[in-house]
């Protein structure tokens, strides 16, 4: 069995894109040799591996073999089984998570690069879809920082709105600094249930309409929360059953990721070929916190890449929507 120790303090001590190049394609040779799936597919591109010398060169696994195949590295055996969302006519998505403290630590320290600690709010989480199937990554992110914020009225909400709102009037009159975690078509059933006015409440949707509602652009999404909550921005947060890390939102839409992380665009006629910034196309993502499954997937999101500006401290992405063929996850090269 490989080891792997080193690579893993690695992964979060990065501080420079040669740092985050150079890991990029250590983890890239780590799971050729080691992920047979993920060889298999790398194969069949045929690349000349001696020239690739840019993470920007490293193929991209098509999400949708996570439906197919046990996607592991190294030997390792899997502690937990992560299942995407679906349908009766989709098959869901299995993660299988070699170590699921590796996990921890990187939401963790996403979360606080982003917000701070967790002690710091207390953490509502409205996510009943979630909860109800079991199996969620996310549900198991969310019981962690609700765990990680010490607070007694932090938990979790299934569909107890009124229950909810009542929390809520009582930690904004207390001036408690409040985080609601919950799935977009929940967010909405409260607001238009329950509307409350708590300007400094951090409101973070995610998870999208889940078949329950009409799905609509984010815009309208947040002006409509904004205006229920009566909140000046709305939060976000980008993530997937696939992956072992986040992208978030501090307000618009925007996403910036983690220093592990990081979104690249392809394009959809050549998905081997990479967009500049400012163009839509399928959204790549690299995680290299995902060292014991694959680290390089490429999604079945279509966005973009923002424009670089002077000062500004990450590059920023948007989330546009999915592909027409929804199902399809990722570019599907081959079947295998």
């Amino acid at each position: 069995m490989p080891k792997t120790g080193q690579i893993e303090k690695q992964i979060f001590q990065l501080s420079s894109p040669a740092e985050f190049n150079g890991l990029s394609l250590k983890i890239f040779h780590f799971q050729y040799e080691n992920n047979p799936v993920y060889r298999k597919f790398v194969d069949f591109l045929k690349p000349d591996l001696n020239r690739i010398r840019h993470f920007s060169q490293i193929p991209f696994l098509p999400i949708e073999l996570f439906k197919k195949h046990r996607i592991l590295s190294g030997g390792f055996q899997s502690e937990v089984v992560f299942t995407s969302s679906g349908t009766s006519s989709t098959q869901c998505s299995r993660h299988y998570v070699a170590k699921t403290a590796l996990y921890t630590e990187s939401f963790s320290r996403g979360f606080e690069s982003f917000f701070g600690q967790p002690s710091g709010f207390v953490i509502l989480a409205l996510l009943p879809s979630y909860l109800e199937r079991g199996g969620s990554s996310l549900v198991f992110m969310a019981q962690k920082l609700i765990e990680s914020s010490r607070q007694a009225e932090s938990g979790f909400y299934l569909h107890e709105y009124g229950k909810l709102a009542d929390l809520l009037k009582k930690l904004r009159d207390k001036k408690k600094k409040v985080m609601l975690l919950g799935v977009t078509y929940a967010l909405l059933d409260l607001a238009e249930q329950f509307p409350l006015s708590f300007p400094e409440l951090y409101l973070v949707e995610t998870g999208g309409m889940k078949g329950r509602r009409t799905e609509i652009i984010r815009e309208e999404l947040h002006e409509t929360l904004a205006g229920s909550f009566g909140t000046s921005r709305v939060y976000s947060e980008y993530g997937m059953t696939e992956l072992l890390s986040q992208a978030w939102s501090k307000g618009l839409g925007i996403f910036e990721t983690p220093a592990w992380m990081k979104v690249l665009i392809r394009d959809m006629n050549d998905p081997l070929s990479l967009l500049p910034h400012g163009k839509t196309g399928g959204i790549n993502i690299i995680d290299l916190a995902n060292l014991y499954s694959c680290s390089f997937i490429a999604t079945g999101d279509l966005g973009k890449l923002l424009p670089l500006k002077s000062g500004q401290p990450a590059e920023q992405f948007t989330v546009l929507g999915r592909f027409d063929n929804s199902d399809v996850r990722g570019c599907n090269l081959m079947v295998i």
